[in-house]
């Protein structure tokens, strides 16, 4: 492709799309309005379409077509050659009957003819329905006003004059429909916008705390507010907000154990660098010792150091996928005898495949192994399988806890705290917790601590 060559055009649509862009409005309420608007235009056009166009030429038609007639029966009582009297007295008569005031104006001809417009349909259907009925000129003028209508009809002779009251032709006010068309439509209009605005209050209420949390300036929970979904959203909102604060305090308690948990193997380091001696001939059997304790204390240092990287990465990266439980017990059960412990049994069906973070739970699987070696030495590792639940059982052989500790230590961690000065149930608490489960303390039938991790099948 030659650098030349010039970037594709936008499509008609994508044109249009832009255009109507510029119009619309960019608010959330006024986009719900546009949208109440809209239809609400359209459904009162088609009313007014249909009343016009069925409902009031109907009426109209009908109305015309019963005057027209009482027209016709007078034109034709006085059509033939009658004297003055006799022509009078028939439109007395007639004028009675038909409740119309009759005149005749004889040797008189019409200079115009048709209709003189009005406002709505009722004259041009009067007009035409005068034409195809009666067969003769005429002149039909509105006089809303006196609301009256004169009807002037070319007769042999004369002209045939007849007042018609409007209220016979016509099925009421035009404007008063259309008053309370147009009305009703502005009263929809301004309730559906105070709703509106209620549910957009909630949005701007949810996006400012949103935004106030992300600049480090917590005002709080906020109450649900609005519809359904928007409600949904800000009880979301509060449990992340509460989940995140959880997070940067078990984060911030995590930095501050760092001094205090270094603070006692570094102390020994330096207690043991001083007592080195620093004059004279030194034999390494005499300070053999020292160097063990030492290389002890550096052991410490790097397995709380480790435990704080290890608790610090969090597990979020990894993928949950279907293993085999009782393989991940089998690798605890080998490096816990690596590190100088006794594993006593592993029991539990093999083959059970379950939906885990294999390097998470073996991680937290090891830290419960390496708290029961170093405080029992004897180990007993369990799973079994529930309809609902995977439970894993890790025992040791060690002291345990007094039913004050036991309990201190359940309540720590349920409210998101270390249980002592280590991080192995921390760790191991925030693994369970990230496939949905949760952990309990108890005492084992060895005679130490019972862990017991429960996840979701």
């Amino acid at each position: 492709m030659s650098s030349s060559q010039e970037i594709d055009p936008l499509t008609t649509s994508e044109k249009i799309d832009r255009s109507l862009r510029r119009f619309l409005p960019r608010s959330l309420w006024g986009r719900s309005m546009l949208i109440v608007l809209v239809p609400l235009l359209v459904t009162q056009t088609i009313v007014l379409a249909l009343f016009y166009g069925t409902y009031l030429h109907l009426v109209s038609r009908r109305l015309s077509s019963g005057v027209t007639g009482e027209i016709m029966l007078v034109a034709a009582s006085i059509s033939m050659p009658l004297s003055d009297d006799l022509r009078a007295q028939r439109l007395r008569d007639e004028g009675d009957i038909t409740r119309l005031k009759l005149c005749y104006l004889p040797a008189q001809r019409l200079t115009r003819e048709g209709t003189n417009h009005i406002f709505g349909p009722i004259d041009d259907v009067f007009a035409r329905t005068l034409r195809q009925r009666l067969g003769r000129p005429f002149f039909v003028e509105w006089f809303p006003r006196q609301h009256v209508v004169n009807v002037m009809i070319q007769m042999p002779d004369g002209i045939l004059g007849i007042l018609v009251p409007s209220k016979r032709l016509s099925i009421g006010p035009i404007w008063v429909f259309v008053v309370w068309v147009l009305s009703t439509s502005v009263l929809l209009f301004v309730i559906a916008g105070i709703f509106m605005r209620n549910q957009v209050r909630a949005v701007r209420r949810l996006a400012q705390a949103a935004e106030l949390f992300g600049l480090g300036r917590d005002a709080g929970a906020i109450r649900p507010q609005g519809a359904r979904e928007v409600r949904q959203a800000a009880v979301a909102f509060n449990r992340m907000r509460a989940r995140v604060n959880r997070f940067v305090a078990q984060r911030t308690s995590i930095l501050a154990g760092v001094s205090h948990d270094l603070r006692t193997p570094l102390a020994r380091l330096r207690l043991s660098l001083a007592m080195l001696p620093t004059k004279g001939t030194v034999q390494a059997e005499d300070i053999q010792a020292d160097v063990v304790d030492m290389v002890q204390d550096l052991a410490d240092m790097e397995r709380l150091i480790e435990s704080y990287l290890s608790f610090a990465r969090g597990e979020g990266a990894e993928k949950p996928v279907l293993t085999d439980i009782r393989s991940v017990l089998d690798d605890v059960a080998v490096a816990a005898e690596r590190s100088g412990g006794r594993v006593l049994s592993v029991s539990g069906e093999a083959g059970q495949e379950v939906l885990i973070r294999p390097d998470a739970m073996w991680r937290a699987l090891n830290n419960l192994a390496d708290n029961a070696r170093r405080h029992g030495g004897d180990i007993r590792l369990g799973v079994r399988l529930t309809q609902r639940w995977v439970e894993i059982t890790v025992e040791d052989a060690g002291k345990g806890l007094s039913p004050e500790r036991l309990r201190y230590a359940e309540e720590r961690l349920a409210a998101g705290e270390r249980p002592g000065s280590g991080l192995g149930l921390t760790i191991v608490r925030d693994v369970v917790q990230a496939h949905g489960g949760f952990m309990r303390l108890g005492h084992s039938e060895l005679g130490g601590l019972s862990v017991m991790l429960s996840l979701p099948r």
